[in-house]
């Protein structure tokens, strides 16, 4: 064949045999690669689609080649006439070119062909997936033409015809990919590789088979079990996606293999049990107790020992599994039934087992924890937490390597259909966004869905990057065990109540394939029935026997942290300021900023240390002491109001230095990061962070206060119900900017109110220091208190730089927290003159000590609680009895009377007053919103509460 002609060419078929020169010349035949070689310029000057097409090439597989350059200018003379050639093959140019849509439609859009519905449902498919319907027609001669060679399959076949029915068995069978949305190019290449060579979707050997059996057997039979001897129970059945189990199976012994040594589970209710008994290994009897309503290890926590305990499938669990690579540890996580909101504390928890906490900027090694988490298919597209938790896979303060997706998908939400839940296709779309793949399984596959998940953390361990498998089942019996789902889906009731469960059909695989018999079949779901027969009469043998005694540790200890001693020696105080202001040589911060922060050279040993250095030398004085340190927030690494200053920019370079992770003598890890634009996820990956790291202080820190109600369902059911339900606390710090400055109502208050509510059984600590010292204290307490619990704190924004609300070297030095402040104007003495004392918290108290008329109410004391939960009482009651001539007690607070801490607090007033002296309120009324929205408006509010509090 001769050179062929530049001006007649079939650009598409052109560009894929120049993709092939560029990646090895020899690949193509002669008269091309003469063509290239000799008249590269000629074949661009006269293609100019051929050169757009090369321009944004890669060679990935698409069908594109490497980037080459542009063509030059066309010359002033007229382009010479074309070189006559041999004519073109154009019926096998034209089938190559459809031949190349062909496997590109099939990489795009197969999985809309594929059956992975167990039910049967006919798949939607796609006209560009059937060859006769291209252009031109792809007959069977046609594809016995064109090498496959040059379409870049990894499936086997010499020509299109041998390697089709391949590709139609790789993408459009009962297991499905996404994955062409992927921005990566290296991603996908690889992705399209271990796809269609199925490198990991070998078939099982006999024993494994029946190992798969075996465990299915094992599942649905204590189902079976279960709905038959508690009828009417709730249970929440896995039977539909029963494979989910042999899944956790496949992927646990796969990150062992990995060098995991934790799997950190979480998920909601369907199929918990399940997993409780066959992955976490709780036993048969333990979970059969719970059914019976006998007291149980997580029902310890129920009535007498003050906790509430919760129902048996929201509880965690942890279990040590045996696996070909050594033993690995399984966490479950205990969740509410707040669906998806367990997500961010899988991540967190994760995280901290992931992280070498004895470095001191943290060493992230995500190879030694596996973050699994099972999704429902109405949640993960209808729960924000879902996007919220995808969004921190890729960041530096929040990647865990990869988390493997599981959506178990039954095709219904409670008694929602899927085309009134979500308005996308698939469930899983979600995830496109953030440039996951996608791989969708056929529930009654097992064999495709264990495929699945090898593909899964093989893209995790090589990639490290999050990765779905949407498993599609159904749900055997309702939401629940007391549900009639006929009720509402009666035809999808119908064809499940017809259709055979997973373990039978693949019994009947294995029967028909000679590796297991009839009898052998069943006899060993018969064995498993047994099993829980047994265990289940064991367990009523125990029955009307005397309890053994409670474990010693069921009481919640108190909570005050009054023992621990937070005072820091001078000495050490100057040597880790001095290391704070210090910079590597040639590093250059902003000249501005470093003559604010040298200026605490002055103020260390002069006075006035404000709320930033006080903060600054109590994380250093920790760190020193061993105490690993977690800060994140929006703009924790300046601080909203610009005071804090832990990671310094160098104004030439960009370059950061942090000098709290460069301390002569620290002992642990210190970690500051800017976190996304989010609270709900955010916080909850810091529970999960703290629960996994009891040791360390854990904080997170809002913009504003006010914005912290976007975390509120991990507030309400992890911070402050955890302990009680199930006897998990943490000493996560939650730092609020809090107080009213005329900024409106949503930059005021951080619903002090809310969390008093929430605070009972010392579940909780609220604080709002005034002074920098306290602060210190107060952090340093949280630390290294014992008894870890959560704490809140109402920071200051205004108060952060005031001069009176600063602190000396000796306060830190000599000083303790302490709950209650009084009147420093009345220590000394002339108490008796006192007849009003203002109680106060916060920012209030300097309005009203600094109020210019305050020294025309000399017989007006005000004192301060700093310690709002748990209430200092005794303290309290002995700073009143202080003013023996007392004739009005006043709270005063800046919130409107049904916000703040007076509804909170007002009975634990009533218990301090002496007798017959009255209690007043002194505030703003009640209102609907916190704050004015007019800087005037509140400035006249403010002038009006400390007059009225100091009775002007």
């Amino acid at each position: 064949m001769g050179r062929p002609d530049v001006d007649g060419l079939n650009t598409g078929y052109a560009a894929l045999l120049l993709e092939q020169y560029l990646d090895n010349p020899g690949a193509v035949p002669e008269e091309w690669r003469d063509l290239f070689e000799s008249e590269p310029e000629a074949l661009l000057r006269r293609q100019p689609g051929l050169a757009r097409l090369l321009e944004r090439a890669a060679a990935d597989g698409d069908g594109h080649a490497a980037p080459v350059a542009a063509p030059p200018p066309p010359a002033a003379a007229p382009a010479p006439a074309p070189v006559p050639a041999a004519p073109a093959d154009e019926e096998l140019l034209g089938g190559i070119a459809a031949a190349m849509a062909l496997v590109k439609a099939f990489r795009m859009h197969g999985h809309l062909a594929a059956r992975i519905d167990p039910l049967g449902s006919e798949p939607h498919g796609d006209p560009a997936l059937e060859p006769e319907r291209l252009i031109p027609k792809l007959t069977p001669e046609l594809q016995a033409r064109i090498p496959a060679s040059l379409l870049r399959l990894f499936v086997e076949g010499e020509t299109l015809a041998d390697a089709l029915p391949r590709l139609r068995e790789t993408y459009i069978g009962t297991i499905a990919y996404e994955i062409e949305h992927i921005s990566d190019h290296e991603e996908r290449v690889w992705l399209r590789q271990a796809i269609e060579s199925g490198r990991y979707r070998r078939p099982l050997s006999r024993d494994e088979r029946v190992r798969l059996l075996t465990r299915l057997s094992q599942v649905e039979g204590m189902e079976r079990y279960l709905r038959r001897a508690f009828l009417g129970q709730k249970q929440f059945s896995v039977e539909g996606l029963d494979v989910m189990i042999p899944m956790l199976d496949e992927a646990i012994d796969l990150a062992a293999a990995g060098g995991a040594h934790e799997i950190v589970l979480g998920m909601a209710h369907r199929g918990r049990l399940n997993v409780l008994a066959h992955v976490v290994g709780r036993p048969y009897e333990t979970i059969l107790r719970e059914f019976e309503g006998e007291r149980t290890i997580e029902a310890v926590v129920s009535s007498e020992e003050g906790g509430s305990g919760d129902v048996k499938y929201h509880l965690g669990a942890q279990g040590t599994r045996s696996t070909p690579s050594g033993d690995i540890t399984i966490t479950l996580v205990s969740n509410p039934s707040h669906l998806e909101a367990v997500d961010p504390v899988v991540e967190g928890r994760a995280r901290a087992e992931q992280t070498d906490r004895s470095s001191r900027q943290g060493y992230h090694d995500p190879s030694v924890a596996l973050p699994v988490l099972i999704h429902g298919d109405a949640s993960f597209a209808g729960q924000g937490s879902v996007a919220e938790t995808l969004n921190l896979q890729a960041l530096a303060g929040y990647s865990t390597g990869g988390t493997l997706h599981l959506i178990s998908n039954n095709q219904v939400g409670f008694t929602t259909d899927p085309e009134s839940g979500r308005s996308t296709r698939y469930s899983s779309d979600l995830a496109k966004g953030f440039d996951i793949p996608i791989v969708h399984v056929n529930a009654d596959d097992p064999e495709a869905a264990l495929a699945a998940i090898r593909l899964a953390l093989a893209y995790r361990r090589r990639f490290g990057h999050d990765v779905v498998v949407d498993l599609v089942g159904y749900r055997r019996h309702g939401h629940n065990e007391q549900d009639e789902a006929a009720y509402t889906q009666p035809l999808l009731a119908a064809a499940i109540a017809e259709h055979p469960t997973a373990r039978e059909q693949f019994a009947a695989r294995l029967v028909t394939e000679g590796d297991v018999t009839q009898e052998q079949a069943d006899e060993l779901d018969e064995e498993i029935l047994a099993e829980l027969r047994r265990a289940h009469e064991a367990l009523k043998q125990t029955f009307g026997r005397p309890e053994p005694p409670a474990r010693d540790d069921t009481h919640i200890p108190a909570a005050t942290g009054d023992e621990v001693v937070t005072a820091v020696a001078a000495e050490r105080l100057r040597a880790l300021n001095e290391q704070l202001l210090r910079v590597p040589d040639g590093f250059s911060p902003h000249p501005k900023l470093m003559r604010q922060l040298e200026r605490r050279r002055e103020t260390l040993e002069e006075g006035g240390i404000d709320w930033g250095q006080a903060e600054a030398l109590a994380f250093a004085s920790l760190l020193v002491e061993g105490i690993p340190i977690r800060l994140t927030g929006q703009v924790t690494e300046r601080g909203t109001f610009s005071h804090r200053h832990d990671v310094l920019h160098d104004v030439q370079t960009g370059a950061t230095y942090t000098p709290l992770q460069h301390l002569d003598d620290a002992g642990a890890a210190f970690e500051i990061y800017n976190s996304p634009l989010s609270e709900y996820a955010c916080v909850g990956f810091e529970y999960g962070y703290a629960a996994a790291a009891p040791e360390a202080l854990v904080l997170w820190e809002a913009q504003f206060g006010d914005f912290v109600n976007g975390a509120q369902i991990v507030i309400d059911q992890f911070i402050a119900a955890g302990l009680s339900k199930w006897r998990e606390s943490t000493r996560l710090t939650l730092l609020l900017p809090h107080g009213y400055e005329g900024n409106g109502p949503e930059h005021s208050s951080a619903r002090l109110e809310r969390f008093l509510q929430l605070a009972a059984q010392e579940n909780l600590r609220i604080a709002n220091c005034t002074t920098s010292g306290q602060y210190f204290h107060l952090l340093r307490r949280q630390a290294l208190d014992a008894t870890a619990r959560p704490l809140v704190v109402m920071t200051p924004k205004g108060l952060l730089r005031l001069k009176q609300a600063g602190s000396t070297l000796e306060d830190l030095a000599s000083g303790e927290f302490r709950p209650a402040l009084d009147d420093p104007g009345f220590v000394g003495g002339d108490r008796e003159r006192v007849e009003r004392l203002v109680l106060c918290q916060g920012k209030v108290y300097y309005d009203i000590v600094g109020h210019e008329e305050r020294g025309q109410a000399a017989g007006v004391a005000v004192a301060r609680i700093e310690q709002l939960y748990p209430f200092p009482v005794e303290r309290a009651k002995a700073l009143v009895a202080g003013y023996p001539n007392l004739r009005e007690l006043v709270w005063a607070q800046e919130e409107p009377q049904n916000m703040g801490a007076w509804r909170a607090i007002r009975h634990r007033l009533e218990e301090t007053k002496p007798e017959g002296v009255p209690l007043l309120y002194v505030g703003r009324p009640w209102r609907a919103s916190p704050s004015e929205g007019y800087p005037t408006a509140h400035l006249r509010e403010q002038d009006r509460i400390v007059r009225t509090a100091m009775s002007l």
